[in-house]
């Protein structure tokens, strides 16, 4: 990929924004070729770790007791204990308000539970939570940095994800957009990437 190229279309996206009443997320779009999405062992679930960030104030919820939590909490993240777990899962409303707001990390020992009463709800949401494994403030830092690319609908070839917002910086999307192109072109090899595009919520896709 020409990141010259790239760096010309989010010029030509950011040109064209307009004033809107509220803030729109710039989004990276990548058409495949040669891959059948629809066989499952083609399913995509790409996590990018994006180098500066999603542009928005990302919320965690930890499931975590004893000392994790302590710690989980010093970086400004809500607590859900185990014996909150159960409760959580018959509090619809509130679940629901967590999943749409938060990201979701859990100690190891407690996945389990997790799965058992939440399991069924956040996975259909795609919000299952992580393991913590390794210092809990590289985790959660990286959890608020990171995207996804998965295959939906009736699976076209088609992955996307927001790459930042219009308020940030261009030479940061720009980063961010090339790092999540770099990990698809790795994972699914660059020739099978036909073509891609950026584009504001609310404008026009741009060619890249």
């Amino acid at each position: 990929m020409n990141k010259a190229a790239m760096e010309k279309a989010l010029g030509e996206c950011l040109k064209d924004k307009g004033k809107r009443k509220f803030t729109q997320a710039v989004e990276l779009i990548l058409n495949f070729q040669g891959i059948d999405f629809g066989k499952q062992q083609n399913k995509q679930n790409i996590e990018v770790v994006l180098p500066n960030g999603t542009g928005k104030d990302a919320k965690l919820a930890i499931f975590a007791e004893g000392q994790l939590a302590l710690d989980a909490k010093k970086e400004g993240a809500e607590i859900i204990a185990p014996e909150d777990i159960p409760r959580l899962a018959a509090d619809k409303a509130r679940l629901k308000l967590l999943m749409k707001t938060h990201v979701f990390l859990a100690q190891p020992n407690l996945m389990m539970v997790v799965g058992k009463h939440l399991g069924q709800a956040m996975g259909t949401r795609d919000k299952l939570p992580k393991p913590i494994i390794g210092n809990i403030k590289g985790v959660a830092d990286n959890a608020k940095r990171s995207v996804k690319l998965k295959t939906k609908g009736k699976c076209l070839p088609v992955l996307q994800c927001s790459i930042g917002t219009e308020t940030m910086e261009q030479a940061k999307l720009l980063e961010n957009a090339m790092a999540v192109y770099d990990t698809v072109a790795t994972k699914l090899g660059a020739y099978s990437i036909k073509s891609v595009y950026v584009k504001l919520t609310m404008g026009k896709a741009c060619k890249v």
